[in-house]
């Protein structure tokens, strides 16, 4: 393994959560008259709710934003909706990681605190991570400070550790501190979207995200 800590981000990452996401969001700009599509959504994926509010309806009064808010947030966690899963490979491929008592592993996602533990008692993987930052107590990606904080909790240097995400915004973050960054392509953004980051290899699949990190 070339590295000691290995940062995930989750949505689009780690778990297939994107339709959700898109549907949710969707639904709560009707509950209060502003219609979105689903790429506009998409493209705000990874980022904290109140930045991706901000973008995706600019000048939106702050009453207004924190109705969507909360109707997202309602949406999301209250409705009757099947349970997510991770994409293929993923949870054979962090057990794997996990096992290796050499490694450290770790979330920085846009979700919030509540929204992060929540899916890591649904999914029951809370002990495969080390430490992990989201966007409500921290800054929002791209801005570099939930990895800053990362390597200082872990005690890490910045040149052993490496990002994956699948947005340009996990990528970004990481190439402002110098950090490598892993890409993947089967999230939100583009390949070509990714490659303007620069990241140090791209994956087309979680398998293959490992097959590159354990060879």
């Amino acid at each position: 393994m070339r590295y000691r800590l290995l940062i995930f981000d989750w949505d689009g990452t780690l778990m297939d959560s994107l339709g959700r996401i898109v549907t949710c969001m969707q639904a709560a700009g009707r509950d209060i008259g502003w219609e979105l599509t689903s790429d506009q959504v998409r493209d705000i994926i990874g980022l904290g709710l109140p930045e991706a509010i901000a973008r995706l309806c600019p000048g939106i009064e702050a009453d207004r934003a924190e109705a969507l808010k909360q109707r997202y947030a309602h949406y999301f966690v209250e409705c009757d909706q099947p349970p997510m899963a991770f994409y293929p490979g993923v949870s054979h491929g962090m057990q794997q990681l996990h096992r290796d008592g050499r490694l450290r592993l770790a979330v920085a996602t846009g979700k919030s605190r509540r929204g992060l533990d929540r899916a890591f008692r649904e999914s029951g993987t809370g002990a495969w991570f080390h430490a992990s930052r989201t966007a409500d107590e921290t800054r929002s990606k791209p801005h570099p400070r939930m990895l800053e904080e990362l390597l200082a909790e872990l005690d890490v240097p910045v040149e052993e550790a490496l990002m994956v995400g699948d947005t340009e915004y996990d990528m970004e973050m990481a190439r402002a501190l110098g950090m490598d960054r892993a890409a993947v392509t089967y999230g939100v953004h583009s390949p070509e979207r990714l490659a303007a980051s620069t990241p140090v290899f791209i994956a087309h699949s979680f398998p293959g995200l490992m097959e590159w990190l354990t060879t």
